[in-house]
Order: C-alpha cells, then sequence, then structure tokens
C-alpha cells in the first residue's frame, strides 16, 4: 500500500447512508460557493442568508485543489466536512466538483510539461485558473486522484446530491506533450501515412510526411497551416478533452453510483468540444450562460442558450450552473453593465420555460480579493441589505411557488416541430483561414436564424446532423460548410420523406476533410437542391444587394443555376458583375414529398424574418401561439403530465392574447382575451378541453 492509499484509507469518515427516497420536485436555486475564501465565523451568516433567500442548494470545491490537497498527496478534508455538514444541517444540498480546472502551484512546480503551451510555443506558467496540459500524463494522474479521494470520503455523505465534474472544459495545448499525443491519435484514425498524406493532400507546398514522428500539432508557422491538418487537430482536442471527462465519470460511477453528475457548457462561445458527445456522457447537462447584451438582444441570447441546453440534454430538463444576478458583459468596451431591476427575474423564467431545472448563479457571495472580485454575486460586497440581495430573496420565493412545474415531463419538457442544425465540426471548419470571406462564422449565422424564428414566435430546438432529423417538419442549416456524404444523403432522405429543409449559402462546399467537392460548390446538396452554384461572389463590407421582390442582402452572392428548382427571387442590375441581373437568388425545389430552400446570399433581418415565414407556412409548422412574435415571448413547458405556457411581454406597449388557464405568479385565473402589460411574465397552468384536466387530455390551443 502507498503512503497516498494508506493516507486515504485512514481519512474515510463514517456517514449515515444517503437517503433512497427523494423529496418532493421542486427547482434548483443557489450558488458557486467558497467557504475556503471565508473565516469559518462568515459560513453560519452564509447559511443563514441562504435560507432567508431561499436557497437550497450550493454548488462547492470548484476551485479548491489548493486547499484540499496543500501538497501531493497530503489531503486537507476537515474544512469541507464542515461545510457539508452545516450545508446538511440547514437542508442545503450540495453539487460536488472535482477541482481539476485549476491544478495548485504544487503541482505546476512538480510538473512542468502538466503546464499548457500557446500555439507560439510559449508556456504559460501558474497565477491564473486552467493552466493545465491535458494531454499530460501526470496532470491526468493527478486528476484521477483527486477524483477518487472525493468519491471515497464524501459518496455517502446525505447533503450531496450531484457530482460537478471540472469547470467549463475547454483548455487546448501545444508544445512536445500534446505532439506525441496527436501522432498516436492520427495513427487511429487513419492506419498508415500514405492515407494521411492523401487526406491532408500534402503534396501542396512539400509537406508529404515520411514519418509519423515528422508531424507536429499546427502551431505558429510562416503562412498559412494545412487546413485539414488544423481541422483534425481541433477533433484530436476535442477527443482529448472527452477522454478527461470520462476518465472522472468513470471513477465517480464506479465508487457512486446512486449519484448524478454532469459537466457545465460554457455556451454559447466556447466551443472546443463536441457538446453532443459530452451530454451522452452525463446525466444532465448544466450551462453557464451570461447576457452580452443589455438590449432586446440579451433575451433572444438567452432563449438560444436555453434551447442549446435541452437539445443537447436529449429534450429533458437541463440545469442552468451559472447566471450572474447583475452582470452583462461588455466584452468590446471592457465594461461590466448592469441588469435593470427586474431583469434578473425575468431572464431566470425565461430558463425555466425551456427546460431548466432552477437557477444557480455564479456567485454566492462576492469576494474582496481575487481575479472575479467584482464579478456580480447572489450576496454582494454592500451586504444582504442591497436591491440585489432583495431581489435574490424575492426570486427564491417565486421559485419555491413555482415547484410543481420542476416535475419530470412525461416526454420532453418542450415539443418543437423546427430545429437549426448544430455540428461543432461546422463550426470548426469556418473558422479554417484562407476562406473566400471572414463573414462565414458558425455561430454568427445560427444566431442569426434562431433570433429570426424568435421573433417570429416559432420555437425551436438544435439537432445534429446525425441526429434525429425526422422528428422535425422543418431543418434550418444556416452554416455547415463541410458535409459527409453520409450527412449529405441524410437530409436528402429527410426532404424525401415529406421534411422542409433550408440551407444557407456555401454550406456542403467541401468533405468532412475540407476537401472542395467538384462540379460545383455546394456539392454535397446539389441533387437536394436542384440547383449547381458555378461560383462565389464575396461582397465588400459596404455592399448592398436587392433582389427582385424587395429583399435587401450584403455579405455573400453566388452565380446559381438551376437544375430542377424553382427561383423565388433572383438578383437585380446591382448584382456583381459575374452573376448579372434575373440569376437566381432564393431558391425552391420539390423532391419526394418535401420542399428544400436555398439561401445564396445574406438576407437582412427583416427579410429573413420574412422568408422563413413563407417557409413556416408552406411547411404547415404552428407558432407557439397565434399571438407569439414581435416581442412577445409564449413557450409551453410540460411538467408532470401538466401543460404550462410562459408568457414574456418584452416590449414597451400592452399586448392582447387569448389564454385559459390559472396564472400562478398572481394566483389569477384567465380566461379568454387578456391584457399583459409591457415588462410582465405569466406562469399559467392551463386549462384543458376537459375541466378537471387528466393526464393525457388535448390542450385548447389558441
Amino acid at each position: 500500500m502507498t503512503e497516498v492509499e494508506a493516507f486515504r484509507r485512514s481519512s474515510r469518515r463514517e456517514q449515515p447512508s444517503r437517503s433512497a427516497h427523494a423529496g418532493p420536485p421542486a427547482f434548483l436555486y443557489g450558488g458557486d460557493y467558497n467557504p475556503e475564501q471565508w473565516p469559518e465565523e462568515v459560513w453560519h451568516e452564509d447559511v443563514r442568508l441562504m435560507r432567508e433567500a431561499g436557497v437550497n442548494t450550493a454548488t462547492i470545491g470548484v476551485f479548491s485543489w489548493s486547499s484540499l490537497e496543500p501538497r501531493e498527496g497530503v489531503y486537507d478534508f476537515g474544512w469541507l466536512d464542515r461545510v457539508m455538514d452545516l450545508l446538511h444541517e440547514h437542508g442545503i444540498q450540495a453539487i460536488l466538483a472535482t477541482p481539476t480546472a485549476s491544478p495548485p502551484p504544487w503541482f505546476t512546480l512538480a510538473h512542468p510539461d502538466g503546464l499548457p503551451v500557446t500555439a507560439e510555443g510559449v508556456r504559460l506558467v501558474h497565477g491564473s485558473r486552467d493552466t493545465y496540459n491535458p494531454a499530460s500524463p501526470e496532470y491526468r494522474e493527478a486528476c484521477r486522484r483527486i477524483t477518487t479521494a472525493l468519491a471515497e470520503r464524501y459518496g455517502q455523505h446525505p447533503a450531496l446530491a450531484m457530482w460537478h465534474v471540472h469547470n467549463e472544459y475547454g483548455s487546448i495545448s501545444y508544445g512536445p506533450v500534446t505532439d506525441a499525443a496527436f501522432r498516436r491519435w492520427l495513427q487511429e484514425r487513419y492506419a498508415d501515412l500514405e492515407t494521411l498524406n492523401h487526406t491532408w493532400n500534402t503534396a501542396f507546398w512539400s509537406q508529404r510526411y515520411g514519418s509519423w514522428e515528422e508531424i507536429l500539432a499546427p502551431q505558429a508557422t510562416q503562412y498559412l497551416p494545412n487546413p485539414a491538418q488544423v481541422l483534425d487537430f481541433k477533433r484530436f482536442s476535442a477527443d482529448l478533452l472527452s477522454e478527461c471527462l470520462r476518465e472522472q465519470v468513470t471513477i465517480l460511477r464506479e465508487i457512486t453510483p446512486d449519484v448524478p453528475l454532469t459537466t457545465n457548457f460554457m455556451l454559447p462561445t466556447w466551443n472546443h468540444y463536441d457538446q453532443w458527445d459530452f451530454a451522452q456522457q452525463i446525466d444532465q447537462v448544466s450551462i453557464d450562460h451570461y447576457l452580452d447584451d443589455e438590449g432586446p438582444a440579451g433575451e433572444t441570447h438567452v432563449a438560444f442558450g436555453a434551447d442549446l441546453a435541452r437539445s443537447f440534454n436529449g429534450g429533458r430538463p437541463w440545469l442552468l450552473m451559472e447566471q450572474a444576478t447583475t452582470l452583462i458583459y461588455d466584452y468590446a468596451g471592457g465594461r461590466m453593465l448592469v441588469k435593470e431591476p427586474g431583469r434578473m427575474r425575468r431572464n431566470t423564467l425565461q430558463y425555466l420555460a425551456r427546460g431548466a431545472t432552477g437557477s444557480l448563479f455564479f456567485q454566492w457571495r462576492s469576494p474582496r480579493v481575487g481575479a472575479e472580485f467584482f464579478h456580480s454575486a447572489m450576496v454582494p460586497h454592500a451586504g444582504e441589505d442591497s436591491r440585489i440581495f432583495r431581489e435574490i430573496s424575492a426570486l427564491g420565493a417565486e421559485l419555491a411557488a413555482l415547484a410543481e412545474l420542476a416535475a419530470p415531463p412525461d416526454g420532453p419538457v418542450n415539443r418543437h416541430r423546427v430545429a437549426l442544425v448544430w455540428d461543432p465540426q461546422a463550426w470548426w471548419a469556418s473558422e479554417t483561414r484562407a476562406m473566400p470571406s471572414g463573414d462565414l462564422g458558425f455561430l454568427d449565422a445560427l444566431r442569426r436564424a434562431h433570433t429570426a424564428l424568435w421573433n417570429l414566435g416559432v420555437n425551436a430546438d438544435v439537432v445534429a446532423p446525425d441526429g434525429a432529423l425526422e422528428q422535425y417538419d422543418l431543418v434550418l442549416v444556416p452554416s455547415m460548410i463541410a458535409v459527409s456524404d453520409a450527412q449529405a444523403e441524410r437530409f436528402e432522405t429527410f426532404v424525401r420523406g415529406g421534411g422542409h429543409l433550408v440551407v444557407w449559402y456555401f454550406a456542403g462546399s467541401t468533405d468532412e476533410h475540407l476537401r472542395v467537392r467538384g462540379g460545383g460548390y455546394s456539392g454535397a446538396f446539389t441533387t437536394t437542391l436542384g440547383i449547381r452554384v458555378e461560383e462565389h461572389v464575396p461582397l465588400r463590407e459596404q455592399d448592398r444587394l436587392t433582389l427582385d421582390d424587395g429583399s435587401t442582402a450584403a455579405v455573400w452572392s453566388e452565380m446559381v443555376h438551376l437544375r430542377g428548382a424553382t427561383a423565388v427571387a433572383s438578383y437585380t442590375a446591382d448584382a456583381h458583375p459575374v452573376i448579372g441581373p434575373g440569376a437566381p437568388a432564393i431558391t425552391r425545389h420539390s423532391l419526394g414529398e418535401g420542399v428544400a430552400h436555398y439561401l445564396s446570399t445574406r438576407l437582412s433581418a427583416a427579410d429573413l424574418e420574412r422568408h422563413l415565414e413563407r417557409i413556416r407556412l408552406e411547411a404547415a409548422v404552428p407558432k407557439a401561439h397565434d399571438s407569439a412574435g414581435g416581442g412577445l415571448e409564449i413557450v409551453r413547458r410540460e411538467a408532470g403530465g401538466q401543460h404550462y405556457l410562459f408568457v414574456f411581454n418584452h416590449t414597451s406597449e400592452a399586448r392582447d392574447l387569448a389564454v385559459s388557464g390559472t396564472e400562478l405568479l398572481s394566483g389569477q385565473v384567465l380566461a379568454g382575451t387578456s391584457r399583459i402589460a409591457p415588462g410582465e411574465v405569466w406562469v399559467l397552468r392551463e386549462i384543458t378541453e376537459k375541466q378537471g384536466t387528466t393526464r393525457g387530455d388535448r390542450l385548447t390551443i389558441h
């Protein structure tokens, strides 16, 4: 027995068995709690305030590795023992994190190869979080050791509700350790160098490899790197992070099989791993989501993040692991803007409408010093006598009053008939350098399409290109440059089976290895769309186009030839001379029982909405509610066999709509046409056609 194993065994505690009976459904409410940063007398003040605010959940240990293991193999669990016991005594459950996102100083000093290396070859030093190399064997072993120690000590603690694995996976590293791991990954993927050289076309610029040792991760180089090599490195890095997650999940499931586990996705901006793959490994998807706009775009941002989380979680309820109480990051301006009173509540209810199991915040108490000492918190620097804490306490009371919505649904928490294709590899491909235009970003395209649907009052999921397309009536592909033959066949099968598919410009121009398809761009979709794209015509930033149906467009245009499709709108005299007036710009193609639509240019926001509305009506897809759209957000959520209608009036004017049900926040019964005030939120338990409401009753939908 090693010294570490002996210490681990001697430090285990006798604890009462975990209860096999869960309490009544309730929304999780609380935040990231860091008691190791405070004197112990503050802990008792914390639990008093938690109870006052209605907090029932605390996420602990996220960045506590140096406090738990101050020296390699030497643990200090005393403080965490007392915190776990204190939370349990006050009826607060713990989401216990593995602290592996922030290795302690002793680790980085002892294992320099465990430090990350930039693409420029600079080895980063300790001094922030995420200073680790996921390819480092020493780092991976240290992660397994601390994970095992935590699972063995706290796996039976009655306060433990869930494991929080790592935090915001996303670190990418280069250097010799990574190079070796990348070569092993390539050998498994390609088996021999001949296949790799052919796939990467290494004859270009004399890059042909004669041995595996010649291959490095695509780091800083003289000019443009090989795009296929860069894409493969991103796939490798995603697989590497997946391995890191899997190692900890395996340990936790072996020692604590009855404790659910999660890891938090940083959405939507971090895309260093495959979200679909990560979701398959955990019990519940959780996300960290922060507003990026103080205007109306912030409301659509909330809806987008929530729809992503629910979709990654297979349509099931998901966990909002982090949001900010009052903070809105203005990254471009370098400012921390403040949410107006009531916005935190409204946004939280938006998340709940789209399937969240509650609301957790970063963080519980503002630290007096540290890298994020001005990040917003549930208990701000001003203390409990503050607007923020009063709003937090009021929100806690409302969430408790809405507890019936926390009951598990009989099926998907939201049911939608529209989906956008989310493919992390499409994102990685869109980042390739030397593309015809710098305006081909994946995330921007997805958000534009999602926002257009939101403005139309149409709710949507996201779906993987190899996911269950057939469960939707309308599928949108706003950005997917690299499309495999198998994926192209799936899209065509979807259309032939009766689906409506909308494909944006440049999609399908290459295969999955970024090899351009011959015979015409958008080649993967040629048969499905009934067109041939002869030439891409990127536009300058100031260029604007007018289509013959009155639509305006920018950024991109194409020379499109009809091969069975019909033109819905065409370019006019202001088109590039290569295209000329009268050339098709937007097309429609009947194929089998369905229809495929193509947008060869980036329409203005208003015109994109108009064309998507045209397509929605043709596909016979209903809106969330007849009155939905134009700033009136309406979402139907299912819970415990009952249907609930969330109504948000994001406008500055009162809106009238027909509803039937009990408004849970006020207790008021609404029937027929009712008026919702500007900024107001309703949560209605809907009335079914059969009064008394039994499971399976059909809803009255207005």
